[in-house]
């Protein structure tokens, strides 16, 4: 894939870069090693105020960032603002909470014959970051932030649909007043990405993206004894039972299905509804799929914009296509309109059977399958039947059946009466094929740390 800015809404191309030459690549990955040991070397309080510096320039200059990430891959301008605010809001958390987070952890020195014990956490290097398109600033971000705070240096490979995000990402942290290496960005397709990961300069690998693109990085890394946190797709279940609030389950139906026009990993997809409110239920969620206004993604009325690449609308043309040719029900949408650019109509698709693409494979785009059961017994167990564990959300007025879905469902995270969100404050991972390791709170800056243990006699 080329290196491109090329606008979703449209598919002019704005804009072309060339790859890195090896020598430039080297270049990069010296200055990140560098970069470390500098930043390693700096306190928690002069990181932290350099990090509140990147906050401010996000907060300053966010109109001209979000429209940078619209026209590049196509998301609501709207949107774009909210990314970038979560974004400075993600870097002042760890900028206050980072020396908490690393602190000694004391160990019962007595228990093991010292006079003293503990745990310390120290950073390892230079961590090679590969993201993808669908969230240009947060997706870098939720992992930047904690590896500076800790001490370590960024290596950005992003997506090559993204390569404006992804330099400003660098410039960012440089002008932020971070050293000289700190986070760096390679503008390389995926076939550098191999070499990248084999170079001793870098200490671990994150990469947020496709299963395929998961277990290839994770091969590479493995072969190389370096750590991997992967957070891959998703196909989030949302559980509508009989005590639930229909409207408000509805509305958050439509917001979580459609966030990001439809590509998000966390977005419900598969809504399985019991019988008893399934016609209430897919009635109100119809009327607000259909109602949602699609159009210019620079338009602050705008709800939906285009999917971010050509290949992205025809993949989800292809499920839902797979979908109506073996019996599922359109209930609305469910045809791209003509015309120039990537657009594709918020659909909901009724009747989905294992026999249909839909039932195992991860759509994204805005695109929801509806799903009626009879119990909640067999709302979780459709629910889990899926290779997936990202999100999950459960619509419930019953307390205990609200615990019981908390236990059984076969996530990393769970939602009740409310829309799957990535928070600075808790955990985000999943398991099965969605991946393994968990981004943000605490747990997510340990994940490229070197556990220590300390033993004084």
């Amino acid at each position: 894939m080329a290196i491109a800015t090329v606008n979703p809404a449209t598919g002019e191309v704005v804009k072309t870069f060339d790859p890195m030459t090896p020598a430039e690549i080297d270049a990069k990955l010296t200055a990140a090693l560098q970069g470390f040991q500098t930043l390693a070397a700096w306190s928690f309080e002069r990181r932290a105020a350099a990090m509140r510096e990147a906050a401010r320039i996000l907060d300053e200059e966010r109109e001209e960032i979000a429209r940078i990430l619209t026209i590049e891959m196509g998301k609501t301008i709207r949107s774009a603002r909210a990314e970038v605010s979560k974004c400075a809001r993600a870097l002042r958390f760890y900028a206050e909470h980072a020396e908490e987070f690393l602190a000694d952890e004391p160990a019962d020195a007595a228990a093991i014959g010292a006079s003293r014990a503990f745990v310390r956490y120290q950073p390892i290097g230079p961590v090679l970051a590969v993201m993808p398109w669908n969230y240009p600033l947060w997706q870098v971000i939720r992992f930047a932030a904690p590896a500076l705070m800790a001490g370590n240096s960024g290596v950005l490979k992003h997506a090559s649909n993204v390569p404006q995000a992804a330099l400003f990402l660098e410039e960012l942290f440089r002008r932020a007043g971070f050293p000289d290496g700190a986070f760096v960005t390679v503008l390389v397709g995926s076939d550098a990405v191999e070499k990248i990961i084999a170079d001793p300069r870098i200490r671990a690998v994150t990469l947020t993206g496709s299963e395929y693109a998961g277990r290839q990085v994770a091969a590479i890394a493995g072969r190389e004894l370096k750590k991997t946190v992967l957070e891959l797709g998703g196909s989030d279940p949302f559980i509508v039972l009989p005590s639930a609030d229909i409207e408000r389950a509805a509305e958050v139906a439509t917001t979580t299905r459609c966030q990001n026009n439809g590509q998000s990993c966390i977005a419900a997809k598969r809504f399985i509804v019991h019988a008893e409110v399934y016609e209430a239920f897919a009635e109100a969620f119809v009327a607000k799929m259909s109602a949602l206004k699609v159009g210019d993604p620079l338009d602050d009325a705008t709800e939906i914009g285009p999917l971010a690449t050509e290949q992205g609308r025809a993949d989800v043309e292809e499920l839902v296509e797979d979908a109506r040719a073996k019996g599922a029900q359109i209930l609305c949408g469910g045809r791209r309109p003509e015309g120039p650019g990537w657009w594709y109509p918020p659909t909901v698709v009724a009747g989905v059977t294992p026999q249909m693409r839909m039932f195992d494979e991860e759509v994204f785009g805005p695109v929801a399958g509806l799903y009626r059961v009879t119990s909640a017994d067999e709302a979780l167990r459709l629910a889990n039947a899926t290779p997936f564990g990202l999100g999950s959300n459960v619509w419930t007025r019953d307390l205990a059946e609200a615990e019981h879905f908390v236990n059984g469902l076969e996530a990393g995270m769970v939602f009740v009466n409310g829309m799957t969100t990535s928070y600075p404050e808790v955990p985000f991972g999943g398991i099965k094929n969605s991946g393994y390791g968990r981004e943000l709170s605490a747990h997510g800056i340990r994940e490229f740390c070197n556990i220590k243990t300390v033993w004084i006699g």
